[in-house]
């Protein structure tokens, strides 16, 4: 028998008749004419091929064959009732196992040191981080959400910017002490300084540097012999002394401010990157993304963005 909407309004007509005693009183819980529940119960009775009810004019009972129906689907319907009272519980309750597609640098240096307080808000929920170079196949292995910086790709996923960051030029001062200030940018390609430089794990290549002031913008070719894949390395590196980096201002804050590292030219401090965040649909998004979407903001101090398609 196919299973369809149709058996299922009437295995619902089925027990409201058996609960409230009558085709009537059935009605009346369900919001139906008496016509409606009758025409529900012959159509199920059609698609059972047996009789579920003998009727007459002063009461309705099962008939046996209905009597052994109706005992096997109470336990089931109501196995759909938990099942639908679960999911839209789901919608609002912080639980379950949240799986989270993460971009390296901003889960050690940014998430990491203060994840303890938001798994401590919400004991009932399992949350698992990966960190990945590259977004993947977010659906196919299984992630609620990702957070990613660069634009996203073109695809299905709901894309929320999350904020922009600016892109710093920056070098220790034992760099600078041996090597001199750089005046402008134009000085990083002619051989006169040492450029650290980070690998771009779409492309496998180097990213290019750019410099932008207003709508003025200046793009690069720097020398350097060394080129690194993980912006933990890229900071100890430059901090070092070894030569001058391309960083991101989120997570360097105290580089900066403690004097470690120092930004080279910031009149050409217009460039930014964005950071996102991805999920499979912009439909109910679960209670535990949405807490989660919600941290995240609160660590970058950012307000909530449209999502885009």
């Amino acid at each position: 028998m196919p299973f369809d909407e149709r058996v299922l309004n009437g295995m619902g007509v089925l027990t409201a008749i058996v609960d409230c005693g009558s085709f009537a009183a059935a009605g009346e819980a369900l919001d139906m004419s008496q016509s409606g529940v009758s025409r529900s119960v012959a159509r199920l009775e059609a698609r059972l091929g047996i009789r579920l009810f003998d009727r007459t004019t002063r009461s309705v009972t099962l008939t046996d064959e209905g009597r052994r129906f109706y005992e096997q689907i109470v336990p089931l319907l109501g196995g759909l009732e938990e099942a639908a009272a679960s999911a839209a519980h789901g919608a609002t309750a912080v639980r379950g196992r949240l799986r989270v597609n993460m971009d390296p640098f901003f889960s050690r240096l940014v998430l990491g040191p203060r994840l303890g307080g938001f798994i401590d808000k919400h004991p009932d929920l399992q949350l698992e981080l990966v960190t990945r170079d590259q977004l993947g196949d977010m659906v196919g292995d299984g992630f609620d959400v990702a957070i990613r910086f660069g634009d996203p790709p073109v695809s299905t996923l709901v894309a929320r910017k999350l904020l922009d960051t600016r892109i710093l030029t920056v070098a220790a001062p034992s760099y600078l002490k041996k090597h001199g200030k750089p005046a402008n940018p134009g000085e990083l390609e002619d051989g006169r300084h040492i450029c650290i430089k980070f690998r771009d794990p779409l492309t496998g290549y180097p990213f290019s540097w750019e410099f932008h002031r207003g709508r003025k913008q200046l793009a690069l070719t720097p020398q350097g012999r060394l080129t690194v894949n993980d912006v933990g390395t890229l900071h100890s590196v430059c901090i070092a002394g070894q030569g001058i980096a391309q960083i991101l201002a989120l997570g360097a804050e105290s580089l900066l401010t403690s004097g470690k590292l120092i930004e080279l030219f910031p009149d050409w401090g217009d460039e930014v990157y964005p950071l996102y965040a991805l999920y499979p649909s912009r439909h109910h998004p679960p209670a535990k993304v949405r807490v989660f979407l919600d941290f995240i903001m609160s660590l970058t101090g950012g307000r909530p963005r449209h999502a885009v398609a």
